[in-house]
């Protein structure tokens, strides 16, 4: 029986317990006697505790476990009334719970099997739509990114559901094609959903939770690319100006969708929107004091470059500050408390003392100053 069950399978010990022949004498015409094997029975049981169970029995039971938490339970019950009660009235609702059990469980495979079978993403209505979104989301744990962009696909362009589950089927398309690697496909995708959402005439029909999660990943793509540009002071001076003003480029870029994401106003995808932000600014400062001189520079130009370079580290910090203290301000006024908050939280103090440290490393830096001349006599 398959593991993803999740049953507990008894099988009989099966032993030779010896051969037994008919007859022990050679039969006249010089043939072998036949022999006989006889071996005990084997007993498969899938379940003892549930085994006497009829349907209804089982679907209470089942409900009783998810209500109190108890989800390993609660699959139990649930498959059991699924694998073994095909014509039950509750087999579809059970189907569903136990891929909800499962999923609880973070158990993706099994809760993938049980969500596909009730799953209709073309057609589907109810239990079965839900289920559609559910395989999704399995798929997506299972890093299936492809196979659940495909489906997401099917769900936002039908016209008979309503607007906001073809909204989040499209921004989930988007987020599965950017995991996937599909980096450009993945903007269009989202940029589409957010099309089809100012296109609304009703927005109130689309919670703002997907508009606000459709901009966070534009601005993560462009945060992807700004990842990806790497200052080299090898290739010269004038290729590290103009890879660092790209960079800051992609970073603008990337802010701005954060920002839009902020103005959305919901709250999750706010905190985490200024969580990227401030990290993003920490990063470039990471970058530029990690960075040294161009090797071109002789000493005193070098030293200049350094001096500017403190100023330009001096700002990135200080903006860095700026947001984490409005995210931590917002999250705190509307009350939220996620892991964003909790990183946000952390970066604040790092930044701070980073802060601290490069105006310390600048006053030991500076010349003395020069003593008071002594007048003429």
């Amino acid at each position: 029986m398959s593991g993803t069950w999740q049953w507990w399978v008894l099988v009989g010990v099966v032993s030779l317990v010896g051969c037994r022949t008919t007859g022990t004498a050679v039969r006249e015409d010089g043939k072998l006697p036949r022999q006989e094997l006889q071996f005990d029975p084997v007993e498969v049981t899938a379940d003892l505790e549930l085994e006497k169970l009829n349907d209804e029995e089982l679907f209470a039971g089942g409900t009783s476990a998810f209500a109190a938490g108890d989800f390993k339970q609660a699959a139990r019950y649930f498959g059991r009334l699924v694998d073994f009660y095909p014509q039950s009235s509750h087999r579809k609702e059970a189907l569903y719970n136990a891929g909800l059990s499962h999923q609880r469980l973070k158990a993706w495979e099994e809760a993938y099997h049980r969500f596909s079978e009730l799953a209709d993403a073309a057609k589907g209505q109810g239990d079965a739509l839900e289920a559609a979104f559910r395989v999704a989301e399995t798929q997506y744990h299972l890093e299936r990114f492809s196979e659940a962009a495909e489906l997401l696909a099917t769900l936002a362009h039908r016209k008979d559901i309503p607007a906001g589950r073809r909204m989040e089927a499209r921004v989930q398309q988007g987020i599965c094609e950017l995991e996937g690697g599909r980096t450009e496909l993945a903007e269009t995708t989202l940029r589409t959903a957010l099309s089809e959402y100012e296109a609304l005439s009703d927005k109130d029909e689309v919670e703002d939770y997907f508009p606000a999660q459709a901009h966070f990943f534009i601005g993560e793509v462009y945060r992807l690319h700004y990842e990806s540009v790497k200052l080299e002071p090898s290739k010269g001076t004038d290729k590290l100006a103009e890879d660092l003003n790209y960079k800051a480029e992609l970073l603008l870029s990337s802010q701005g969708h954060y920002l839009r994401s902020i103005r959305v106003g919901n709250g999750y995808w706010a905190t985490a929107s200024g969580a990227q932000i401030g990290a993003m600014y920490e990063n470039l400062y990471e970058h530029m004091v990690h960075t040294p001189a161009p090797p071109e520079l002789d000493a005193v130009e070098a030293q200049v470059y350094r001096q500017e370079l403190r100023k330009k580290i001096r700002v990135l910090l200080t903006k860095s500050i700026n947001i984490y203290e409005r995210t931590l301000e917002a999250a705190e006024r509307i009350g939220s408390q996620n892991a964003f908050v909790d990183r946000t939280r952390e970066s604040l103090r790092k930044v701070r003392e980073l802060l601290l440290a490069d105006a310390d490393a600048e006053q030991d830096a500076a010349p003395p100053p020069e003593p008071e001349s002594e007048p003429h006599s």
